[in-house]
């Protein structure tokens, strides 16, 4: 991987690409997966391993003096795993053994192989809050100073763990914490607002205000412009004794046109044809696996 600085956008930019070949490359090979959320994700997943946090490839569980990413909406491994490789916490070349049997790249993240960069095997939806949460607070008993991050996705606010986790998080002022949604609107079965409405963006961000936390609203999550700015003045909202919520809104599928605007790519494969093309449509900037 080439090397790049801090505020690189055209490095971010570049690296965005090769994570949406790397995605759509890893459900193809195994006719299985998540493309459409893992594409919609991959700014901010690019953004936060390669510009925003601090964390060690090498790979330490406790993270002592590291901040720390959770990803609740586990379907969205992909991303994750592409980042991971990416950002040097292990070799690119395993993203061919995604999905496969005795692969450490399980559908959803999980820990019992000991893949680096995975805490916590996720994919039961509603539970990553909370663990962000434990962390957060042990973080804080170890006098240790850094961030702790999670993702969840806008269909996953469905599950009462999440408002539960939400409750205790304010109440117990729980302000070393970063918590983003994925606002795309849509989740496996349609969109958000048909299967169990939530009030889209401004229902979501009533919600979590009137909950107690600090909430910013990032209305582009495809864009770095917008997006890390947003970010930035969450990590300065920090340590004023509420926990702080971004309301990341993304496009599912971005960057592959056809899997944009519908909620049918969730978690269905490209052919050897529509693979082409989402690859025609992503620069192999930094060499595929």
């Amino acid at each position: 991987m080439a090397s790049y600085k801090k505020n690189d956008k055209e490095f971010l930019e570049n690296m965005t690409s090769q994570v949406r070949r790397d995605i759509v490359r890893m459900v193809h090979q195994v006719n299985s997966g998540h493309p459409g959320g893992s594409l919609g994700c991959a700014e901010l997943f690019v953004a936060l391993y390669f510009e925003i946090m601090e964390h060690n490839p090498s790979f330490d569980m406790n993270a002592n003096g590291e901040d720390l990413f959770f990803l609740s909406n586990g379907h969205i491994s992909p991303v994750w795993y592409s980042v991971l490789a990416r950002s040097g916490y292990f070799s690119i070349n395993e993203m061919a053994t995604f999905r496969k049997i005795n692969s450490r790249l399980q559908g959803h993240p999980a820990t019992e192989e000991g893949l680096e960069g995975i805490r916590i095997a996720s994919g039961s939806l509603g539970q990553g809050l909370s663990v962000a949460i434990g962390a957060a607070l042990s973080k804080k008993m170890n006098h240790d100073d850094k961030t702790v991050f999670v993702l969840m996705g806008d269909g996953e606010q469905q599950e009462g763990q999440v408002w539960e986790a939400a409750i205790f998080a304010a109440h117990q002022k729980v302000d070393n914490l970063i918590a983003i949604i994925d606002a795309n609107g849509r989740q496996i079965d349609g969109d958000v607002e048909d299967v169990m409405a939530l009030g889209a963006l401004k229902g979501l961000e009533e919600k979590y205000t009137s909950f107690g936390w600090n909430v910013l609203v990032c209305e582009n999550g495809n864009d770095f412009d917008a997006l890390i700015p947003v970010i930035r003045k969450a990590q300065e909202a920090l340590g004023n004794e509420k926990p702080v919520m971004i309301l990341m809104k993304t496009e599912m599928g971005h960057g592959v046109d056809y899997m944009m605007g519908t909620h049918k790519w969730h978690g269905v494969a490209p052919n050897d044809e529509q693979l082409e093309t989402a690859l025609a449509q992503n620069e192999a900037t930094f060499g595929d696996y």
